[in-house]
């Protein structure tokens, strides 16, 4: 009898805490979703408004490029940057949903005329901050050999 009450224990303990799991990865999803919907409109701007999105200390790993640190490149970086529109598909999500999330994305990039430029895959590990979900690494790659 103690073992059926301690293992109906364990298994109401382990569905409760998947449920605290996914009304976590829920938020942050809605989140990254809603980070996502406006990261190109920001990019765009060319006025800094996309650090917002990042951590102080964030880097990028664009394809065939040395990494990008910290604010000032970052800035750097976009403001040499095409005025494009990007769309992401958020994959798979994985992490603890508290402290740090990890995505796994598609995207797909157009010109503002809306003719395709490119495709590929992205991964962010996204880190909680005193000001909300913030992008902390970025990597992105085509689908396509480099031209």
């Amino acid at each position: 009898m103690k073992k059926i009450l301690v293992l109906s224990g364990l298994l109401t303990l382990a569905f409760w805490c998947n449920a605290q799991t996914s009304d976590a990865f829920s938020s942050v999803r809605k989140t990254i979703e809603a980070s996502n919907a406006i990261y190109a409109d920001l990019a765009n701007k060319n006025d800094g408004s996309i650090l917002t999105r990042y951590t102080d200390d964030a880097c990028l790993f664009p394809p065939n490029a040395t990494p990008v640190c910290g604010s000032k490149e970052i800035g750097i970086f976009f403001k040499s940057g095409p005025k494009v529109h990007v769309k992401f598909s958020i994959q798979n999500l994985y992490g603890d949903g508290k402290t740090y999330v990890t995505e796994e994305s598609y995207y797909e990039m157009t010109d503002l005329e809306g003719k395709k430029l490119d495709d590929g895959k992205v991964i962010v590990i996204w880190k909680n901050t005193n000001e909300g979900w913030k992008m902390h690494r970025d990597m992105f790659s085509s689908n396509h050999p480099v031209k």
